[in-house]
């Protein structure tokens, strides 16, 4: 991905030296020129098309945006009922990430949503232990963290 993304300033530069025009007009069409020839040679080159990752990222932002909103939501109403009536509880999330980085994203994203927090990753990296203000059903929490957070981690990293 690096490879490509400084390949394509360097065909931004060139374009635009080129041109003979020192302008941001053109450097941003020497930038998108060079992101034509890439996106037509991906094929050539080991990774995925590096666009593929941005917008992947942008996804998760996205994705994690539209949780923190339902989670706080979540959290007004519990805070607004007259009768606290929560299910504290701690539960063990299996997790198929595998780097370090792709762990330690989700344990903050995780951390960083209201009404849940990490409290230990195993030694193996394959578990996650989890504290949930309010526990209403242990799979049902396991599987919106899967379906959301870890599978567009997975998305960013997978070629």
């Amino acid at each position: 991905m690096a490879l490509q993304l400084l390949l394509n300033i360097f065909l931004a530069f060139i374009w635009m030296f080129l041109g003979n025009s020192f302008t941001v007009g053109s450097l941003f069409g020497g930038y998108l020129i060079g992101l034509l020839m890439i996106f037509m040679m991906r094929r050539f080159f080991p990774q995925r098309f590096y666009l593929s990752n941005v917008i992947a990222v942008i996804k998760l932002l996205f994705i994690f945006i539209k949780e923190l909103i339902l989670s706080n939501i979540e959290i007004l109403k519990i805070i607004l009922k007259p009768k606290l009536d929560i299910r504290p509880g701690i539960f063990a999330l299996p997790t198929e990430l595998e780097k370090d980085w792709e762990i330690t994203t989700l344990a903050n994203l995780i951390t960083l949503t209201p009404g849940t927090l990490v409290l230990e990753i195993s030694d193996d990296r394959k578990t996650l232990y989890i504290h949930a203000m309010d526990l209403k059903n242990v799979q049902e929490s396991i599987d919106s963290i899967k379906n959301t957070f870890e599978k567009a981690i997975k998305e960013v990293s997978r070629s």
